[in-house]
């Protein structure tokens, strides 16, 4: 069966154009706790404004699942990186006056930074990774959602939902993996397994964190990362079946980079990127 992936024109109300996008790809599914949402939260100086998964989306998400059981335990996690510390950059784009707001409504709602989490040894024969010590949360998560923004990389060519999960891995000089970054983006969502992913397409930017900006004015919901990033790839006027890490995560049952496409039709979403500069020699394939 071919999975299907919303393409949703967003009309000013962010929590109603992800209800209709979850709804139309069937809904939620099975929640369990710890529910984990996993924003792109790239740096601590976002200069266009778009580099990073703003708060507002990540609120109307919280609200609709706890809508649907106010019971669950959701934990809103990132890592720190070269170009950010993660518990700063929680204050900065206001994900810490979130966690307070939902904690004040009595929901158990946390913000956690996992290059301070416990570490457990993973059993994992990955392209990349052999038994790895990864943060405990993300090795057993309950439901766990890939919430990302439209971007191209010079590494990895696109960023999509896929490429969010390198924000998983604790070690503050990711950069260390970049060598291997495509196998490393596969084996995470390999170990994951995202079941619920969507990417923030209304504005897109040209670069990890621009400069350039592109008005997509949409919203990409799916179950699996590899539909997604395809979907979102072919907006922005590429062939996803070229990208590396797109390709080879279609081999792990992590999706298809033909999905069916629901609600816009692709033609009508497509705003052409410009490729990024500087591109590593890995990101396409032959």
């Amino acid at each position: 069966m071919v999975d299907s992936v919303a393409l949703m024109n967003y009309e000013g109300d962010v929590r109603k154009v992800l209800e209709e996008g979850i709804e139309r790809i069937g809904g939620l599914g099975v929640l369990r706790s710890p529910l984990i949402i996993k924003p792109n939260i790239c740096t601590r100086v976002d200069k266009t404004g778009f580099a990073v998964t703003h708060v507002e989306v990540v609120e109307a998400l919280v609200k609709l699942v706890l809508k649907e059981d106010e019971s669950l335990s959701i934990k809103i996690v990132e890592s720190d990186s070269e170009s950010k510390f993660a518990d700063e950059a929680f204050e900065k784009f206001g994900y810490g006056r979130l966690e307070e707001k939902m904690r004040s409504l009595g929901f158990d709602v946390s913000l956690v930074n996992l290059s301070g989490s416990p570490t457990v040894s993973v059993n994992l024969k990955g392209r990349y990774f052999k038994n790895p010590k990864l943060p405990d949360i993300i090795v057993r998560p309950g439901y766990f959602v890939s919430l990302a923004v439209a971007k191209t990389h010079p590494l990895t060519f696109v960023t999509g939902t896929l490429k969010n999960l390198f924000g998983l891995l604790p070690r503050k000089d990711q950069s260390f993996y970049h060598a291997h970054i495509n196998d490393v983006i596969v084996d995470l969502n390999r170990l994951v397994r995202p079941d619920l992913c969507i990417v923030d397409a209304r504005v897109g930017l040209e670069g990890w964190e621009g400069p350039r900006t592109r008005r997509i004015n949409m919203f990409i919901v799916g179950r699996k990362p590899v539909s997604v990033d395809a979907t979102m790839a072919r907006v922005m006027g590429f062939k996803p079946e070229k990208i590396h890490h797109l390709a080879t995560a279609e081999k792990y049952e992590l999706g298809t980079v033909n999905p069916k496409v629901l609600g816009m039709s692709l033609k009508s979403a497509k705003v052409k990127f410009t490729p990024p500069r500087d591109l590593s020699p890995n990101a396409l394939l032959p």
